[in-house]
């Protein structure tokens, strides 16, 4: 008998669910505990959806519903990520008899680490964004007039691409990443907006890139027309917060919900990086 079915067969009449919540960034996070009914084939995204309606703790206290992030419900959009019972995921894909086969006890709902805590469970995914930004992670067009037909993909590169194109920025491989450390600046007085983003932007170019934008790099220099920016994605790289900022951890790959190579991707960014080098060095 699998572990969920013998859950289900010992189901509880109750979940309790303890949640970590923040007011506002910067703000001190606190603990709350909520009870809700237990249902089969509940996900977390269910269990917040409960906690919302009833906004009241298990002493009775009326609360503010939890705010959290959540988009397709498929495990497609990446925005549900968050950590539950200790490890990061998406919570829409996180089934709640699976998570009691393994703590029965309660549910532990905790924000990524990694990132600045917007409020609740919400956190801002910026830095993601603009480190995809950095590697140039598109495919360079000119126009939409017909270019004519385009170099065909050989099945081995198709093969290889396929995976790393299920990349949905969900960041998970980067809060499970020893070396991806958390960077929050609050806006100084009397600081523009356009000032604050220019010296956030600054501080997210100096820190480790890490394991998404690496692999997303590896997919667009593997691209017929996105090969074009192959030499300024591997400079992008090579700076700092580049490759050799790795440690080669595997936490990344092993937390990855769409199961994406992300180490062979490291590997090889590493080669690449190193032709690159040298090929410039000859080019003096």
């Amino acid at each position: 008998m699998t572990a969920p079915e013998t859950s289900i067969k010992n189901r509880p009449q109750f979940i309790n669910v303890r949640v970590l919540r923040q007011d506002e960034p910067g703000a001190k996070s606190y603990w709350e505990l909520h009870k809700i009914k237990y249902e089969r084939e509940m996900n977390v995204i269910s269990v917040l959806q409960r906690i919302a309606a009833q906004a009241t703790t298990v002493d009775g206290k009326k609360v503010t519903p939890v705010a959290w992030d959540c988009g397709c419900l498929e495990e497609v959009c990446g925005s549900c990520t968050m950590v539950i019972n200790g490890r990061v995921r998406q919570s829409c894909s996180a089934l709640v008899d699976r998570l009691l086969a393994d703590n029965p006890d309660e549910i532990v709902l905790e924000p990524m680490t990694k990132f600045p805590v917007v409020r609740d469970l919400m956190v801002d995914r910026a830095r993601l964004f603009r480190s995809l930004k950095r590697i140039q992670g598109w495919v360079p067009v000119d126009s939409y007039y017909n270019l004519g037909p385009g170099e065909r993909i050989p099945r081995e590169d198709q093969e290889r691409n396929y995976p790393l194109s299920q990349c949905m920025s969900c960041g998970c491989c980067l809060d499970a990443c020893p070396q991806y450390q958390k960077i929050e600046l609050t806006q100084n007085e009397g600081e523009s907006d356009e000032e604050f983003e220019q010296r956030q932007n600054a501080e997210f170019d100096e820190a480790f890139i890490g394991a998404a934008a690496i692999s997303q790099a590896m997919l667009f220099n593997n691209h017929p027309t996105g090969k074009a920016l192959a030499a300024e994605r591997l400079e992008a790289l090579s700076g700092p917060g580049g490759i050799t900022t790795c440690g080669n951890a595997q936490n990344c790959v092993a937390v990855c919900p769409k199961e994406i190579p992300l180490t062979r991707s490291i590997a090889r960014t590493g080669r690449a990086t190193t032709l690159h080098a040298i090929k410039k060095w000859f080019e003096r």
